[in-house]
């Protein structure tokens, strides 16, 4: 039997309300009130399996369908340039990141990915890539199966911050998922941080990240402060110089319920 890429979904949507920030009851609304709106319904579409990338939700924002990179555009605004065969888009080295035509805040991103199948290197040169939250907030991709490198830039880590709370990574050549559900920081008038960003994530239908707050934008060797920014900024994807593939990626913008 193939085994699913992804776990319930709503396991990960119950996760994205573990903290008084992301999710407060509505106090206006009597206990059990029939006037109360009710949830919009949506198909939640199908899990990927390794031969298929599944189906996403109705309401999602399909961002990398297999077919083209016309929602993607390097930093100059450009085209991507990055590969685009069989249903995937393969990183090309030294083109550059690429990011979303459209800018996004709270929300819950699937992403599938795969490793290169025959691996030469070790370490942090490995299969390595990553999703940019904002632009600014990595969770990182990495060949971590059977690969000894540093913990905080391991697989599924907030890059330089926190590591995974397990390495649940496939062998290289099979497709593995992210399902990361993100909110933002917010900052007042004046530039003071009223709340820091949070991020859940789950490795290949295993909880990687429990609702952590990164302590700012992620770097290598460093950890910089929060600097005021946009609700809303584009996605992106690294050029580490190693052929990483990508396929199935779509976004949930999040709001808070009535």
């Amino acid at each position: 039997m193939k085994k699913c890429l992804l776990m319930t979904r709503t396991v990960l949507l119950l996760a994205s309300t573990s903290h008084v920030c992301c999710a407060q009851i509505q106090t206006s609304w009597k206990i059990h009130d029939p006037h109360r709106p009710v949830p919009p319904v949506i198909d939640p579409g199908t899990p990927g399996t390794q031969d298929s990338p599944g189906r996403p939700p109705s309401d999602a924002v399909v961002l990398f369908d297999g077919k083209d990179l016309s929602k993607w555009a390097h930093k100059d605004g450009s085209p991507a340039k990055w590969k685009v065969e069989n249903g995937y888009v393969e990183v090309a080295a030294k083109t550059g990141y690429i990011y979303t035509r459209d800018a996004f805040g709270d929300s819950q991103l699937h992403i599938e990915f795969a490793e290169p199948a025959a691996p030469k290197e070790e370490s942090q040169e490995r299969g390595n890539s990553g999703v940019f939250l904002m632009g600014l907030y990595e969770i990182q991709v990495l060949d971590s199966y059977e690969n000894k490198t540093y913990a905080d830039g391991q697989a599924a880590a907030v890059y330089g911050q926190y590591p995974p709370l397990v390495n649940a990574s496939r062998p290289p050549g099979q497709w593995q998922a992210y399902d990361i559900v993100f909110h933002g920081p917010r900052f007042d008038k004046d530039g003071k941080l009223l709340r820091p960003a949070s991020v859940t994530v789950f490795h290949n239908g295993v909880l990687a990240q429990d609702h952590v707050q990164p302590t700012g934008p992620t770097a290598h060797g460093a950890r910089p402060p929060y600097q005021v920014h946009a609700e809303k900024l584009p996605l992106a994807l690294q050029d580490h110089g190693n052929p990483v593939r990508f396929r199935n990626i779509w976004i949930r913008e999040l709001k808070t319920p009535d």
